[in-house]
């Protein structure tokens, strides 16, 4: 399994100088499979990029994992090259929710006044999955999810290949509902996704002293991911959904505490970068 970090960046895209050293797209990671699957996590503004080389490979079949339906998840699909070949067949997963379908809610923001085209216009073959609390396969790969702690409906996932598993949790905070060094794991939200994963892809938005005025917002800090992966038992941790306000000075400054938390090797806890590949 091969891991590709496209976008990183949380709440909104951003550039200049201080940060391109990380980058400023939204949430997006692809995922190839041995079989060569491409599964893709979230459609922020870094799937352009992959969707314009996937075109370019003449990929057919597509996996969409959508964690949540926040804009900068989801803000990049109307730009994704596949979606715009009838050659191609998207198959959407997402969570559930009790307001309207999932494949409702993402042509509500494909559509306009937001965008100029309806989602039905997209000559793509899509179908739509629900992925709230399921597992399935693919090409021999085990995928579960299960919801998380932030607002709306959101899932993180799970998925194994062979004897590698690596754990997607962005948007997520776990300290909202438990005490994340004192109670038991199985209470703790995302836990049983993570649990002894080779690679974690968490979100690390703020710092200790921002979410004081940040409380449920549905994000984490260094001290709640610190203790998130020790109890979680993973391999690496890698630091996701940058604040968009913060500079590359600053990340490095957050996984400095981090790794002053958590007490590993330098290389069991890294940022996320867009072009960051990873070989499970």
């Amino acid at each position: 399994m091969r891991v590709r970090v496209r976008g990183c960046r949380g709440t909104i895209a951003t550039s200049g100088a201080d940060t391109m050293r990380y980058g400023g797209n939204t949430s997006c990671v692809e995922v190839r499979l041995a079989s060569g699957r491409v599964l893709i996590l979230d459609a922020g503004t870094g799937i352009r990029e992959l969707g314009a080389e996937l075109a370019a490979e003449g990929v057919r079949r597509i996996d969409l994992l959508l964690t949540h339906l926040h804009v900068d998840h989801l803000e990049g699909l109307g730009t994704f090259a596949p979606i715009w070949s009838p050659d191609v067949e998207l198959h959407v997963w997402g969570p559930s929710s009790p307001v309207a379908s999932l494949a409702e809610r993402v042509a509500t923001y494909f559509s306009p006044p937001l965008f100029p085209v309806t989602l039905s216009e997209a000559p793509a073959r899509m179908e739509f999955h629900d992925a709230s609390g399921h597992e399935w396969e693919l090409d021999g790969a085990r995928i579960a999810s299960d919801a998380i702690v932030h607002p709306g409906a959101t899932v993180g996932y799970r998925i194994r290949e062979g004897d590698r598993v690596l754990a997607f949790l962005t948007d997520h905070e776990p300290a909202l509902a438990a005490d994340l060094r004192a109670e038991p794991g199985e209470w703790i939200s995302g836990f049983a996704l993570a649990h002894r994963a080779d690679l974690l892809i968490h979100d690390c938005q703020y710092t200790p002293e921002e979410y004081a005025t940040r409380l449920g917002f549905g994000h984490s800090t260094t001290e709640h991911v610190a203790a998130f992966a020790e109890k979680a038992d993973v391999g690496r941790l890698v630091m996701y959904h940058h604040d968009p306000m913060h500079s590359d000075a600053q990340l490095e400054a957050m996984r400095a505490d981090v790794l002053r938390r958590w007490r590993v090797p330098e290389e069991r806890c890294l940022l996320a970068a867009e072009g960051d590949t990873f070989e499970l």
